[in-house]
């Protein structure tokens, strides 16, 4: 079928409503840090390391549960039902984090949070590759990747702008009578009700997954869908292609079937991939940032606006990831990521050990960033939502998900170690030979997937 025979506007649209889950993740993981200095002396435990790092990654436990639910439910219940419940969560944890005086319950809402991130982290992609046509999916499903970006630039500047500057000499007892103390980190939070809300309102104009409906046996439904994606003749093509897959997998699925035969494999890629987006140190950038603007010699005072800059850098290359998914494909994308990353850690780890700070240090930074942003970041998303049969995807992504915030935390849990045995020269080689380890398993097991529609992706894995 010719390509402008497509609703491309319409395709737009229900994908760009399912991917403000991704805003809401990016938002919601990212503003917490602009109100750590302020909560922690408001919840007095400005001097207790190991609450501040409960605070900071207790919806990692929420993510866990999040992804498992949605393995659960997202293929009985559908996409749909639970990007609404997401939605609910997303605002709940708004409203409550911000507005409590207790520390319990702001842990609380932050799990609650996160099992809302550990929804939409799943949901949304998945959603947007399946009812996206194969010629375009890749960057559509890069939208997601997107608006994640553009949730996280969007909590760094509502940070920027609502957070009174702070003198370096301030002590405690003057930030928790300041604005900031009271109120500043609480806005920082209530804030992501809108878009909470606006995503809750649109989800009500996109139609379910009609490859959800097909496994359902709901034809009449996921053909209407398809006919106003792409018209009826690409219905038609698309509902016997999709049945012809469902025909080969008319058995109930369940979570041992996921780790048997021909699934195996598949799962296994996804699994990796997934921990390799963690595990590639990137991350170690982003929730370190403060303490790397300020070994490259800039005060406290400039220190949110430097995290804006580099979050613009994150989405200006998202764009470049956007344009060229569909074009140079999945696969070399990730590789030019693995090696980009493994070559600019290399040089950081020399920059660490011969003590080189400034600017030449914070071209390093923003190189790693736009290197992650343009290749690893979205397209890890792109396979992840288009590689699983279409019978089990959800449970599929789910546990891969699951591995992805698993690895999540070992990655924000070691780092302090390694860092204090390996130094921050070795810490970041050692992230450079996870690179190097993860580029020969994409060359080695991951295959091409571009132009390809869902169910020839599956044919073409599992043959």
């Amino acid at each position: 079928m010719r390509h402008n025979n497509y609703n491309t506007k319409y395709i737009f649209a229900i994908s760009m409503v399912s991917a403000m889950g991704g805003l809401l993740f990016g938002y919601d993981w990212v503003v917490i840090g602009g109100a750590k200095p302020f909560y922690e002396v408001f919840f007095g435990i400005a001097n207790s390391t190991a609450l501040q790092g409960w605070a900071m990654s207790c919806a990692l436990i929420g993510c866990l549960l999040g992804a498992i639910v949605s393995g659960v439910l997202s293929d009985r219940l559908g996409r749909k039902r639970l990007l609404l419940t997401a939605a609910i969560l997303f605002a709940l944890s708004a409203v409550g984090t911000g507005a409590t005086h207790q520390f319990i319950m702001f842990v609380f809402c932050r799990i609650i949070g996160g099992v809302a991130i550990g929804l939409a982290s799943n949901l949304s992609p998945m959603y947007i590759a399946e009812v996206s046509p194969a010629f375009m999916r890749g960057r559509f499903v890069s939208l997601n990747q997107l608006t994640i970006v553009v949730g996280i630039l969007a909590a760094q500047l509502v940070n920027w702008q609502v957070a009174e500057p702070v003198p370096i000499e301030s002590t405690n007892a003057e930030i928790l009578s300041s604005w900031n103390g009271q109120m500043a980190w609480r806005w920082m939070f209530w804030a992501e009700l809108v878009p909470s809300s606006v995503f809750f309102i649109l989800l009500f104009f996109v139609p379910e997954s009609p490859r959800w409906l097909a496994t359902k046996g709901k034809e009449h439904q996921a053909k209407a869908i398809l006919t106003k994606i792409g018209g009826q003749n690409y219905a038609q093509q698309e509902y016997a292609s999709i049945a012809l897959g469902l025909n080969k997998e008319r058995h109930n699925v369940n979570l041992k079937h996921l780790f048997n035969g021909r699934i195996k494999k598949v799962l296994v890629i996804g699994i990796v991939l997934a921990t390799f987006q963690q595990w590639c140190g990137i991350n170690v950038i982003f929730n370190y940032a403060q303490e790397i603007f300020a070994a490259a010699g800039y005060g406290v005072s400039d220190i949110l606006f430097n995290i804006v800059v580099t979050g613009s850098v994150n989405l200006v290359f998202t764009f470049i990831a956007i344009y060229t998914v569909d074009l140079l494909g999945r696969r070399w994308l990730m590789l030019i990521g693995a090696g980009g990353l493994a070559g600019i850690y290399l040089v950081m780890g020399v920059a660490y050990f011969y003590e080189i700070t400034g600017w030449p240090f914070l071209l390093l930074v923003v190189s790693a960033i736009a290197c992650y942003a343009m290749s690893l970041a979205p397209v890890t998303w792109v396979v992840l939502s288009e590689i699983f049969p279409n019978k089990m995807r959800g449970a599929a992504m789910a546990v891969a998900t699951v591995s992805l915030w698993l690895a999540s935390f070992l990655l924000t849990y070691t780092f302090p170690l390694l860092n204090s045995r390996l130094g921050a020269y070795g810490t970041f080689w050692l992230y450079g030979g996870i690179c190097v380890a993860g580029w020969i398993f994409i060359f080695r097991r991951l295959p091409e997937t571009k132009g390809k529609t869902l169910e020839e992706i599956e044919r073409q894995v599992f043959e």
